[in-house]
């Protein structure tokens, strides 16, 4: 999920970024789940050894679902848990801290934060009581410096203290490749440039093979630019040539062959560039080039409306000078 940038220079979102943030918060589903709805609607799916995934909804962070809207699990190893994302807010970590508790009475060793935003961070929370280490990009704590307290006010707004969760930092930064070892199995970490967002950090299983890319990969829910456009195009190489032929997206299915998720989204992001480039050329200003680059893709992501015209305004800023 992208979020709403605020620059630490700044200490808030500037009007265009208020005008097109991410994080669409006020963009709020019309319909959701009550609070037993919620709790019973979600299921966890074993998509490799000891490996549990729940689908997070194809919408944006409303009171009804608690930001329940990214994909996120737990890996259960020999010595302990990691949790591979902890949900977005306290209460939707409670939910995962349950279901683990469901399968194993191991202690949870390990939590992920894969980036900055809110879907993605703000289940932490549920998981202070086990003392994890929390991982997570060597980036993410100058993130969270910038946005957290920003994100955590506008959670608030939406589901109440009580369920939104503190901020929560990284006691372990992971500045280029790290590994975790759970006994059975080794958990590979590579910190990524900026791409999806400034923060990336992707983890790799020994034991199934599987990749966990978290948001550089979205499948059917369009993807979000809050990072750097060219960079997401190196860091999917990178993911290309990691070895994996399978993947745990940030959103979408639970588990997908990797190769065809990956040209699915560079075909996006080389919609986004090039349409991009060809308003700079012809002097199109921003705020029509929002309505016209990448409409191609449109039937081809859920949530184009609410994402496209943001990914398009960070993309002229970041090649307008190129």
């Amino acid at each position: 999920m992208a979020a709403l940038s605020v620059h630490p220079a700044r200490g808030g979102p500037s009007r265009r970024e208020a005008l097109f943030g991410g994080l669409c918060l006020c963009c709020l589903a019309t319909a959701g789940l009550s609070p037993r709805a919620y709790a019973e609607s979600f299921t966890m799916e074993e998509v490799g050894p000891g490996t549990f995934i729940r689908k997070g909804l194809i919408a944006d962070a409303s009171p009804e679902n608690l930001d329940a809207i990214a994909n996120i699990g737990f890996i259960v190893g020999k010595s302990g848990v990691l949790v591979t994302e902890s949900g977005g807010s306290l209460a939707d970590g409670q939910w995962l801290r349950a279901e683990i508790a469901k399968r194993t009475n191991k202690p949870v060793t390990h939590v992920v934060l894969t980036h900055v935003h809110p879907d993605h961070v703000f289940g932490a929370g549920a998981f202070a009581a086990d003392k994890p280490v929390f991982i997570g990009h060597a980036k993410l704590k100058e993130a969270l410096d910038a946005r957290g307290e920003f994100y955590r006010k506008r959670l608030v707004d939406l589901f109440g203290e009580e369920k939104t969760g503190p901020v929560v930092y990284p006691t372990m930064a992971v500045s280029d490749t790290a590994e975790i070892d759970l006994g059975d199995r080794t958990l590979s970490f590579t910190a990524h440039g900026p791409a999806h967002s400034t923060s990336d950090l992707s983890m790799r299983d020994s034991l199934s093979g599987l990749l966990f890319p978290a948001d550089l990969l979205f499948v059917e829910r369009i993807p979000s630019l809050d990072g750097s456009l060219k960079g997401w195009f190196k860091e999917l190489e990178r993911i290309k040539a990691s070895g994996a032929t399978q993947a745990v997206p940030g959103h979408g299915p639970v588990r997908v062959e990797l190769a065809p998720a990956v040209a699915d989204l560079t075909a996006y992001l080389t919609a986004l560039r090039d349409g991009t480039k060809a308003a700079i050329a012809r002097d199109v200003p921003i705020d029509k080039a929002v309505d016209t680059v990448a409409q191609d893709q449109r039937d081809k992501w859920t949530l184009f409306e609410h994402y496209n015209r943001r990914n398009v305004t960070v993309a002229y800023q970041e090649l307008e000078w190129d």
